[in-house]
């Protein structure tokens, strides 16, 4: 910024402590520009946002507006608000570093599918009852409900859970899990 615009912005403050709000308002324009230029150019990984910086340093200018010297340049005291707020931002953001997945995500192991063939369920319904055999394949397998399967082998919903929980346990005691 050269010294035409650090006298406008002089100015304009000038002017807004004399009471003129229209001229507040471009001064404040004009310097949110500066320091998002500013905080842009520091922040060079995630976590800060630039923006929430901008507003930071705006909202500081306007409660210590008071504390300018009209006779000093306007441009190192803005700055040294920026700096100031940028430095509370990283201070706030500590030692994490934000990153999108979608930046890493190739990185990831894909997750495993796992899948069961038929030869498997065979293997595992083996050595069921008949009728554990039946209601373990309905539900499990088949995906049917408790309440279907009662129906279909004419029994009640009570004896299909004792059924297929007995045939479960059977399973599981058979591979090892229990």
């Amino acid at each position: 910024m050269n010294g035409r615009n650090e006298g406008e912005l002089a100015d304009l403050l000038r002017a807004a402590l004399a009471g003129d709000e229209r001229r507040y308002a471009m001064f404040l324009d004009r310097v949110a520009g500066l320091v998002r230029a500013y905080a842009r150019g520091k922040i060079t990984h995630g976590g800060v946002d630039a923006e929430d910086v901008v507003q930071e340093v705006l909202l500081a200018i306007h409660l210590k507006r008071h504390t300018w010297l009209p006779q000093a340049p306007v441009l190192p005291w803005v700055y040294a608000i920026a700096r100031f707020k940028l430095i509370d931002a990283f201070r706030r953001r500590g030692r994490r570093v934000e990153i999108d997945v979608e930046d890493i995500a190739e990185t990831f192991a894909q997750p495993e599918v796992e899948t069961v063939s038929a030869r498997d369920i065979g293997r595992a319904l083996d050595g069921l009852a008949p009728t554990q055999r039946s209601v373990v394949a309905a539900i499990s397998v088949e995906g049917r409900s408790v309440e279907e399967t009662a129906r279909i082998f004419a029994m009640t919903e009570a004896a299909v859970r004792v059924a297929l929980h007995r045939g479960l346990t059977a399973i599981a005691r058979r591979f090892g899990r229990e």
